[in-house]
Formats: C-alpha cells, structure tokens, sequence
C-alpha cells in the first residue's frame, strides 16, 4: 500500500471514529430529552460502532508496520482481525435491537417528536455519505479493516433508516388518530436486525476465509499463470498459489527452468518473474519463486506421448 492510500485510509478512519462519538451523543441526549427509545436504543447501538471504529484505526495502525525480523510477512492480518471484531460488534449490536424491537412491541409506544425525527435524519444522511466515502477508500486501498467499517457504516444507515420511519410513523399516527402506526418502529427495528445479521455473516465470513489461508479467486491465478506462460525462460509451471495477507497478495510459485542454465541466470529469471507478477497486480507485494530443472528431452517425450495416443486413436 502507498503512503497516500495509507494516509488516506487513516484519514478515512479517524473521521469515522469522530462521527460514531458525535451521532453516539446526538441519538443519546435527543433521545433522553425527547424520551425517544428508538433513538437510545440506536445510540447504544452506536456506542458499539465508537469501539468498531477504534478497533479498525488500531489494526489499520499496525497493519501499515513494515515487516521486520518477527513478522518478515508484515503485519497485514491486525486488519483482518480487526475486521472479525467488528464483525462480533455488529452480532451483538443485530442481537440487541432485534431484542429491543421485539420488546416494544409488548409495551406502550411513546410519543413521538419532531426533534427526534430530525435527529434521525440527520443521522441517516451522515452515515450514508461516511459509507460511501469510506467503502471508496477501502476498496482503492483493500483495506480490509476499513471495509468492515464501512459495512458498520452501513449497517448504522439501516437502523438510523429504521428510527427515521418509525418516529415517522408514529407522528403520521398520532396526527391522524392511528394507533397503531406507532409500532412501526419496532417492526422496522426487527426487519433492520436481519439486515445486520446478514452484514456480520459477510464480513466474518470473509475475515475467517483470509485467517485460514484460503486461495485468492481463480481469475487471479489464471491472470498470474498467462504472465508466467508469456516468459519465454518459463519451461513448465509445476504449481502455482497465492493467499491474501491483509491488504495485500502473497504468491508461491514453482517453476521449471532450463537445467543447463547457470545460478545467476536462475536468479534473474526468478527476479525477472517476481517484477512481471507484481507489475501485473498491486496488491502483490511479494512473490517465492522455487526453481525446478527442465530436461528439452522432457517435451520430446510429451511429444511422443501425444502423437502415439493421436495413432491409436
């Protein structure tokens, strides 16, 4: 990663951990003054989002450490813990207001007001531009830990949506004389639970997948077998694999070379293939080339071998 996708990640993460302490305050003192259990319930929920924030700037902090001696691969993966925490952090946070949602439902709805409708929408529109600002960096940067920030930004845009409407709701009601439009809130905090349920199974999901080393796509590694293949030293490709390592891309080749070459040419090559893969993909920063000899008697006998089984055909 950059210096300035860095800077800019770490620009993207503060202003999100800013945001989740200035709308926790917001939802909490509205929501006290106005007696709005919707809006402190949301505020709780933000709450959760403020040590989300602060756990993605952490790891993100560390993430940017350059390997050393300890950690020769760098430190990617504090990103993808920190995605997990979150991860957890929206569970709890679907858990709750589900709960709380469902919990309204059996008691009387409280009067709704204009301050705390306005509050809401003040809400929805700032965590909506912070996901879409924040998803944009993260994606330039494939950070991982601000990309699950992001989806908590989205998942905030879900339940400051939901407050919105039933606060909403609530006003269209008692202006009207229809009761029970005021247990619209506790219907869309229920219908908001299942979305953050969803976004904290994806971005698990996804942290777990990296953690346990699973393979990149198979479009990347057929796009890092064609750079192989287009080297005219590349004799065969023996195996190829690559792994996600944070916000970044570690590849693991073996190769057959020509056995008659000598050790330096072996070396160039292998630094030769290294500079072609990573110019292929950005996110590769680091490239384990293991040389194997190749025989020009080798293709004469898979020559032999083709043409032999074309004859009893």
């Amino acid at each position: 990663m950059s210096n300035s996708s860095v800077n800019q990640s770490m620009l993207a993460a503060w202003l999100s951990l800013i945001s989740n302490v200035a709308l926790t305050l917001l939802k909490l003192i509205v929501g006290v003054l106005f007696n709005s259990q919707v809006l402190i319930a949301d505020g709780i929920h933000n709450a959760g989002d403020v040590i989300a924030s602060a756990t993605a700037l952490g790891s993100m902090r560390i993430s940017a450490i350059p390997p050393d001696e300890d950690h020769p691969y760098g430190h990617g993966k504090a990103e993808v813990l920190g995605a997990s925490m979150v991860a957890v952090i929206l569970l709890l946070a679907a858990l709750y207001i589900g709960y709380h949602s469902v919990m309204l439902l059996f008691e009387a709805p409280s009067q709704p007001h204009v301050i705390a409708l306005l509050a809401a929408a003040v809400s929805l529109v700032w965590k909506l531009l912070l996901y879409i600002y924040t998803m944009r960096i993260g994606r330039e940067a494939n950070s991982k830990g601000l990309i699950a920030t992001a989806q908590d930004h989205l998942a905030d845009v879900y339940a400051s949506g939901a407050a919105f409407l039933g606060i909403g709701l609530g006003l269209i009601g008692e202006y009207y004389g229809y009761g029970l439009l005021a247990y619209g809130d506790p219907l869309a905090g229920i219908v908001v639970a299942l979305l953050i349920l969803k976004l904290a199974y994806s971005t698990g999901r996804e942290s777990i997948d990296i953690l346990m080393e699973k393979a990149v796509h198979p479009e990347k590694i057929e796009a890092y077998t064609a750079v192989l293949t287009a080297m005219p030293e590349v004799k065969r490709i023996d195996r190829i694999r690559a792994r996600e390592h944070g916000h970044y891309i570690v590849v693991d080749v073996r190769i057959g070379v020509d056995a008659s070459l000598t050790i330096q040419q072996g070396h160039d090559i292998s630094r030769l293939m290294k500079k072609n893969i990573m110019h292929s993909d950005a996110q590769v920063t680091e490239v384990l080339v293991h040389l194997n000899p190749w025989y020009a008697d080798e293709q004469q006998e898979a020559a032999m071998v083709i043409s032999s089984d074309a004859r009893e055909r």
